[in-house]
């Protein structure tokens, strides 16, 4: 029950903090939201308005009702009116097809709130009209039935009249708030009658007191039409906890489940709380959905999306920004330096407002049918070891990571240029699990779950990350050929960062070491040099291609992935069909073809001895020297002018 008490707690945050939120308000108990189709608009005696009526499109139909515990969640057939807005079906006496169970259901619960001492004018006003049977004759000679509705993506649909759902704006004079849904006094008086006409009270397990008990569980979590509950129990009739308690039928009634009995209060506030969480700052991947909150309703680092979004141009490799010009960068200095700095910086700014010992906390949910949903991952926090958890992992994993960004065209074009730049950030969850494994996710989605599901607790918990992931990304950034080279690239930069990052809290504290996000010139390893060998080769028949006006794949990236499994033998008929590419470089760009041949006799020079003629596979070491090495030669403007 911990997570419950923890989000009935943040309610109240969220409700200091985000008291004035618009566009997302937090839902107050009670109500919910639902998709209005048409408005419909009376004066405060009771007389419908003709011509004010309208169809509302997609953006404007999300309306806040008040609700029943009993109407918040029926399905079917069954019969559970709402208090106020509701279906033509219900709420329409002269509807022609109206099944009389159902409107006398509506009528009887809207009398009773009109007439008690919770009563509103509006209130009033809305049962008064209803009260003459004129509702469908008036809609039907103002609109045709089925109603063609605008939905919020743009498309269309027709919805059965007995479907139509209304809501009501009546008009004052002098009140300029005309919406129930927006009227602050009309929710609070709902809220105060529904708490005295439904007051079954038992003993509530998070609360540790008898006070009002829930006997359904709120649902429409992570979307408006989501089914799933987080918390329900069926004994009476599914049997979900036979044997194991002493309910009967009569004592839920009474006094609520023995097996599951929460407050009304609490599970309507912390159900609330959890759908407003998620839909502000939830990380979804398909049905899956992770929050991270404070307990407090303070706003907190996001934990599992894309650095870029969060940061933008400030985890740039462009020190001023990107409007400075790549063949300004220095790529001979750590860049991880120079990150680390900056998302330090960032996460100081959080920890300005978040005490160090606030509590954090972090959920994951998902539905295995459409009616249940489990709790797959949870964790408690404090902000000072969130925050340290979130500064190790984008410290220990970053690496350059490929992103294109639309800039001004300079000539004067109203069409952007689509620019390739390497920000230094580390790579988010659904990147790592497509490096890793590519389209075999779009046909397997349990592979993909699962995936985060590993991933994120080496974010949150600060776990070694897994081997297996870490291989199969390496494997596939080792093979060109199976993807488009954009994707390459990104692969590429992902399963660099992951070797980084793995090393760096590798599970055996002799195995660890880092490495440094720039060209490490003095690094004797047999898999770094290798892998900057093919980098070099690389650039030399790149350039002797473009020289040539010609565009095809180079003979290294071919042969990227053999050359990875059998290095020196590879290597061979790597260098041997460099020769011709060096002699058409002899005459076209003598300077650059001197100092790449400098380069690989550095290098060669630089094995130990035996480990050039070892056969033995390459491990994931040899990306970051390739890597490096390409990265060193994205300065190629400049390069081109000095070596020509």
């Amino acid at each position: 029950m911990s997570w419950l008490a923890k989000l009935y707690e943040t309610y109240d945050g969220v409700g200091k903090f985000h008291r004035n939120e618009r566009a997302n308000p937090l839902w107050p108990i009670s109500h919910f939201v639902k998709n209005a189709h048409i408005e419909v608009v009376i004066d405060i005696e009771g007389n419908f308005l003709s011509g004010r009526a309208k169809v509302l499109n997609g953006k404007e139909s999300p309306t806040l009702i008040p609700a029943t515990e009993a109407s918040a969640g029926r399905a079917g057939s069954k019969i559970a009116p709402h208090p106020l807005c509701e279906e033509i079906g219900y709420c329409a006496a002269d509807y022609p097809k109206a099944e009389k169970e159902k409107t006398t259901a509506y009528m009887t619960q809207l009398e009773s709130w009109a007439r008690s001492a919770w009563t509103h004018p509006k209130l009033k006003a809305i049962h008064t009209y209803l009260s003459k049977q004129r509702l469908w004759s008036d809609l039907a000679g103002q609109f045709e039935f089925p109603l063609k509705v605008e939905k919020a993506d743009g498309t269309s649909q027709k919805i059965q009249a007995e479907k139509v759902f209304i809501r009501w704006r009546v008009e004052e004079v002098g009140n300029p708030v005309h919406g129930t849904w927006e009227d602050e006094d009309l929710i609070k008086v709902w809220i105060a009658y529904d708490r005295e006409h439904n007051n079954k009270r038992g003993f509530c397990h998070v609360l540790g007191g008898e006070v009002r008990i829930a006997s359904n569980h709120p649902r429409f979590l992570r979307w408006p039409g989501d089914g799933a509950k987080i918390v329900s129990s069926n004994d009476a009739s599914g049997f979900t906890f036979r044997g194991r308690f002493t309910d009967s039928k009569k004592s839920m009634e009474e006094s609520g489940a023995q097996a599951v009995c929460i407050g009304f209060e609490v599970t309507q506030k912390a159900h609330n709380a959890l759908r407003w969480l998620i839909s502000q700052q939830g990380h979804r991947n398909g049905d899956q959905v992770y929050v991270v909150w404070a307990v407090s309703g303070k706003q907190v680092p996001a934990a599992f999306e894309d650095p870029w979004a969060v940061l933008g141009n400030t985890v740039s490799l462009q020190e001023e920004g990107l409007g400075a010009s790549e063949d300004s960068i220095d790529h001979g200095i750590d860049l991880g330096a120079s990150f680390a700095h900056k998302f330090n910086q960032y996460l100081k700014g959080f920890g300005q407002t978040l005490t160090p010992n606030e509590q954090i906390v972090i959920i994951g949910l998902d539905s295995a049918t459409t009616g249940r949903m489990g709790i797959i991952y949870y964790r408690e926090l404090l902000a000072s070891e969130f925050l340290q958890r979130l500064n190790d992992w984008h410290t220990q994993f970053a690496w350059p990571q490929r992103h294109t960004i639309e800039m001004p065209n300079s000539k004067g074009s109203k069409k952007p240029v689509s620019k390739t730049i390497w920000p230094v950030w580390s790579p988010p969850p659904k990147h790592i699990a497509e490096a890793a494994y590519g389209d075999i996710l779009k046909s397997n989605d349990s592979l993909r779950k699962s995936l985060h599901e590993r991933i994120l607790p080496c974010i949150i918990d600060g776990r070694p990350f897994p081997r297996d992931i870490l291989d199969s990304a390496i494997r596939r950034a080792s093979n060109r050929n199976n993807c488009e080279y954009w994707e390459w690239e990104r692969n590429l930069g992902v399963a660099c960062a992951l070797f980084r990052g793995f090393y760096q809290r590798h599970p055996d504290i002799n195995q660890r070491r880092s490495y440094a996000m720039t060209l490490e010139e003095d690094n004797r390893s047999r898999d770094y040099l290798y892998g900057r060998l093919l980098a070099i080769a690389e650039r030399i028949e790149e350039i002797a291609l473009s020289v040539g006006g010609e565009n095809r794949p180079t003979t290294a990236a071919r042969l990227m992935q053999r050359f990875a499994d059998r290095p020196s033998s590879t290597w061979r008929n790597i260098e041997l069909g460099l020769q011709p590419y060096m002699q058409r470089l002899q005459s076209s760009r003598p300077g650059f073809l001197t100092n790449r041949k400098k380069e690989l006799d550095e290098v060669t020079c630089a094995f130990q001895a035996n480990d050039f003629s070892k056969d033995k596979s390459l491990s994931g070491e040899f990306l970051l020297g390739y890597h490096c090495q390409r990265m060193a030669y994205r300065n190629t403007q400049s390069e081109t002018i000095q070596e020509d």
